[in-house]
């Protein structure tokens, strides 16, 4: 891992590090695994689908076909845009940490693998959208599928040329290898849904316990 150094600005993942949406998705999960006959009752089991694209979960954790997670994704929608999307959390300690980084000036941008209709709403649900500069997330249809995708276009959207100031701040590996894959920093943080090992493995520059260690690095 690096030494610690600071930045202008935070790029945030949204579930699992913004937000506790486990109930939602999970929820949200259930209901589209249903459509298939599959009764899924142990909700746990399902936490790994809070963070990366949804097809990618379908294809990997049941088997699905690319056809197959694409029609799941819409099933899952059906709930989630009625009732999963609220059945959420801002973590707690979050908030004050978003209002030093404005203090000290830093920018602030929502990078998430969520389509961005569904970030923004959520976003300005909890109030949190006076924190951040612009919220960007993938595109309904599919496009800007990688989180390696969202970065490149928060990148661009916030005219952003200077790389070496800019952090991504999210839970599983998929932030990690898309920060690195788009060129940025990555701070893994361990309240979300990833572990220790899973950060460290996929090249997490710096590691926090809470919400209050990415302070250390503005």
């Amino acid at each position: 891992m690096n030494d610690k150094r600071s930045y202008d600005t935070f790029f945030f993942d949204l579930d699992g590090t913004l937000t506790d949406s486990s109930l939602g998705i999970t929820n949200s999960v259930i209901y589209a695994l249903k459509k298939y006959g599959i009764e899924e009752t142990d909700r746990t089991k399902l936490y790994p689908f809070i963070g990366p694209p949804l097809t990618v979960s379908f294809e990997r954790y049941y088997g699905f076909s690319k056809e197959q997670s694409i029609e799941a994704v819409g099933y899952y929608r059906e709930y989630y845009r009625e009732k999963g999307l609220f059945e959420n959390r801002v973590y707690d300690g979050l908030v004050p940490v978003l209002e030093e980084l404005k203090r000290r000036g830093r920018t602030l941008v929502v990078a998430t693998s969520k389509p961005e209709p569904f970030a923004r709403k959520i976003i300005e649900h909890f109030g949190l959208n006076s924190y951040f500069d612009y919220v960007a997330g993938m595109e309904m249809d599919g496009g800007r599928g990688t989180k390696e995708a969202v970065i490149r276009y928060a990148l661009d959207a916030c005219r952003i040329t200077d790389k070496s100031k800019v952090l991504m701040i999210g839970d599983r590996e998929h932030d990690v290898i898309g920060a690195k894959a788009a060129g940025i920093d990555c701070l893994g943080i361990l309240y979300g849904f990833g572990s220790r090992e899973e950060l460290l493995e996929a090249g997490a520059d710096y590691i926090e316990e809470t919400a209050e260690g990415i302070l250390k690095y503005s």
